[in-house]
């Protein structure tokens, strides 16, 4: 998305919503794409089979109770298993994706593609995401799966100049006989984008749900001692700043300001301190990172892992040595461990 920028082009994210998901899945259909698609056979597809029939649910109301109804669809709630089972249920869908060359993601139900172009290109990248779309909605149906365009977003993203050249009606995605307009921000995994992906809006959501946070641990601050209250921060408000943190990398100081904010104030809560306080012995004392270096530190980590193969493949194939090129073994650049992106 940001090279999309960088490159003076408009781009659309269209994130699709699919209905009750882990709820609808047909277990004879979802048996058969075991055994076809995957070749999961013998003692290994009795145990799927195992898992999933003959299964029942009741509804209990104080001393009421419902009739025991069989259930031929869907996989118990909170189950480990549940979004497996779906992976693999719906990762055909794919295929279309590619059929109509949008770019996608996949993770459990949630579902994404994006195109990009010149803003002269904006209807056109507009129709192939709607008839992608409907393709999708189409494959889901053969599966029962249900997509549902009331709640599917669409987030136009690009420099301010390109967005102001888009009008309105180029920017609707038409997904059969409804129509998709385009939102100001949209939420994707729990992160909050932008048309101008300045991540703003995001870094507000967060400074303001652990500044919540924060002044209800107050409360009970003198109850729980030092050693208690630093667990509930890890948990209520280092959590959320470390969360994604990595789409935050090259962001302005005034920019992530407002998340320094809130590990100044954990530190004080933490270490009792005063309002008027220094934190930065604090912060030492704890061994909290500033939020620029937590960030960093987090996107070293995936790099890490994803040059040693422990990250999930579509990282690993982002970067390779410069050694491992062999028109380049003998630079500089290969003898300082450099990487090469993709």
């Amino acid at each position: 998305m940001i090279l999309t920028i960088d490159s003076g082009e408009v781009g659309a994210l269209m994130l699709l919503d699919m209905s009750a998901t882990f709820d609808t899945m047909d277990h004879g259909i979802l048996l058969n794409v075991l055994r076809q698609r995957f070749a999961i056979e013998d003692a290994a597809l009795d145990w799927f089979t195992s898992y999933l029939v003959d299964r029942s649910q009741v509804i209990v109301t104080g001393l009421e109770s419902s009739s025991v109804c069989e259930l031929k669809v869907g996989t118990p709630q909170g189950s480990v298993l549940g979004p497996r089972l779906f992976v693999m249920y719906a990762e055909d869908v794919s295929e279309v994706f590619q059929q109509y060359q949008v770019q996608h993601h996949i993770f459990a139900d949630d579902m994404q593609g994006t195109k990009r172009a010149k803003p002269s290109g904006a209807t056109r990248i507009a129709e192939e995401l709607g008839d992608c779309a409907s393709a999708v909605k189409d494959r889901c149906a053969s599966k029962r799966l249900q997509l549902n365009t009331t709640k599917t977003e669409l987030l136009w993203y690009g420099s301010t100049t390109n967005i102001g050249k888009l009008s309105t009606s180029e920017m609707l995605v038409r997904v059969g006989p409804d129509t998709i307009e385009p939102s100001s921000e949209v939420r994707d995994l729990g992160v909050y984008f932008d048309s101008e992906l300045n991540m703003k809006s995001h870094i507000r959501r967060v400074a303001k749900v652990c500044f919540y946070h924060l002044r209800r641990l107050r409360t009970l601050r003198n109850l729980l001692g030092r050693e208690a209250t630093i667990r509930l921060v890890s948990a209520f408000i280092l959590s959320r700043l470390d969360y994604c943190n990595a789409v935050l990398v090259g962001l302005p100081a005034s920019t992530l300001a407002p998340l320094q904010r809130v590990m100044h104030a954990a530190a004080r809560l933490v270490c009792d301190l005063k309002p008027s306080d220094h934190v930065n012995s604090s912060l030492c004392a704890l061994h909290w990172l500033p939020v620029k270096q937590r960030i960093e530190f987090k996107l070293c980590l995936l790099v890490h892992h994803a040059v040693n193969g422990r990250a999930p493949s579509y990282l690993c194939d982002l970067i390779k040595p410069t050694a491992s090129v062999s028109s380049r073994a003998s630079l500089r650049s290969a003898s300082n461990n450099d990487l090469l992106t993709h």
